[in-house]
């Protein structure tokens, strides 16, 4: 049975996109009550507090409120989509080492579950980058990208960057660019620059 009130229907879909958060609260008990709570009206399936203690808080089979107005791939109504996995963190610290060690448990069980690629591992920054920073600059994807369980480019062409950050899933945004800096090049300001290209064109283009 589910923990928290705030789930529904899958409207018919099944999962095919993890979509990765952010508590941006300090500590897990207050994050639990809020996803719990019905009149904060937002959930997740998944809960990992930052000692390792992971905690289902909606069946994967049911739509959790945790992804809101957004896109991936052109795809909309991604709650109806996806797997949401919440990490206590406030937003400005590193994520402690249990925490990435259940995660990585965790999102092995999910991708075999529901046969969701690393493609499909995405931030919440990613599907709504006008809105949303969440894992945020401090989220190690590298490592998970490094054990099968995200992406991580290569070097690709320096390419026209709006086509690039298209093909990958990015919604049509200002903000687009911001957002793809945020998992795969945090330290990059300003303007766009040749790397950003080359980074969005190495996944944008990567062998299938």
């Amino acid at each position: 049975m589910s923990l928290s009130p705030n789930h529904g229907d899958r409207r018919g879909q099944k999962p095919e996109l993890v979509v990765l958060h952010y508590t941006g609260m300090v500590d897990g008990p207050s994050a639990r009550a809020r996803l719990c709570d019905p009149a904060s009206e937002v959930s997740a399936h998944w809960l990992i507090h930052e000692d390792g203690l992971t905690e289902a808080l909606v069946p994967e089979d049911r739509r959790a409120w945790h992804a809101g107005a957004g896109s991936w791939q052109g795809r909309t109504d991604v709650n109806s989509r996806s797997i949401g996995i919440e990490l206590v963190n406030p937003g400005d610290r590193p994520f402690p080492e249990p925490q990435m060690k259940a995660l990585e448990v965790l999102l092995r069980g999910v991708m075999l579950r529901w046969g969701i690629s690393a493609d499909a591992v995405i931030a919440h920054s990613d599907m709504a980058p006008d809105r949303k920073i969440d894992p945020g600059p401090r989220f190690d994807w590298k490592r998970l990208a490094l054990q099968g369980l995200a992406l991580w480019p290569g070097e690709g062409a320096d390419l026209p960057l709006g086509a690039s950050l298209a093909r990958i899933g990015y919604p049509e945004s200002p903000a687009a660019l911001s957002a793809f800096r945020l998992r795969f090049r945090p330290w990059g300001k300003g303007e766009e620059h040749p790397e950003d290209r080359r980074l969005a064109a190495a996944l944008a283009y990567r062998p299938e």
